[in-house]
């Protein structure tokens, strides 16, 4: 996919302030510090589109920006920022909460985890809670130096991923 036009819309805190509108939206968020900004301007190849900072946790609002003109990218606060204030990281969990749980625009929800960490307590706690409400999400690794290695999602109970792991298998036998 080629992004022709990716424009700013509207920021703000609460869901029903949203742009009204039938296209699909794609909501990104992750811990503070993640390189969720870094990651939008990157995929839409526009430097300055959302806004990044050396100072972890700028983002308070929900961002809208129009890609290509038939859908939205969406800027979610960070969750887990431990400076802030009780009543601040409250009013950012409803604003996630509310806006994950009622907005029916909202497609996919990536969920961004820094590849140079192990996923911390609050990420897999976050993904554990979209999973409960059924939320559809995807997960991007973030801030990578390197190609990552070779991943595989296995389930003994249904068999998936078996042939992925196979197939890899023998990908490499028919290399030596």
């Amino acid at each position: 996919m080629e992004i022709k036009s990716a424009e700013f819309v509207i920021s703000n805190t609460d869901v029903s302030k949203c742009p009204q509108h039938s296209m699909p939206e794609y909501a990104f968020i992750g811990r503070s510090n993640v390189g969720k900004s870094s990651l939008i301007n990157m995929l839409t190849n526009r430097k300055g589109l959302a806004m990044t900072s050396a100072t972890p946790g700028k983002t308070l609002l929900i961002n809208h920006f129009l890609i290509n003109k038939n859908w939205y990218l969406v800027d979610l606060p960070g969750y887990g920022y431990a400076k802030r204030g009780k009543s601040q990281q409250d009013q950012l969990t409803r604003i996630i909460n509310d806006y994950i749980l009622e907005r029916p625009q909202l497609t996919s929800l990536f969920v961004l985890i820094d590849s140079r960490h192990e996923p911390q307590k609050i990420d897999l706690e976050f993904i554990e809670w979209l999973g409960e409400n059924a939320v559809p999400f995807g997960i991007i690794f973030t801030k990578a130096w390197e190609e990552l290695p070779p991943h595989f999602i296995t389930s003994s109970l249904d068999r998936s991923g078996r042939d992925d792991v196979l197939d890899y298998i023998s990908s490499i036998n028919k290399s030596l």
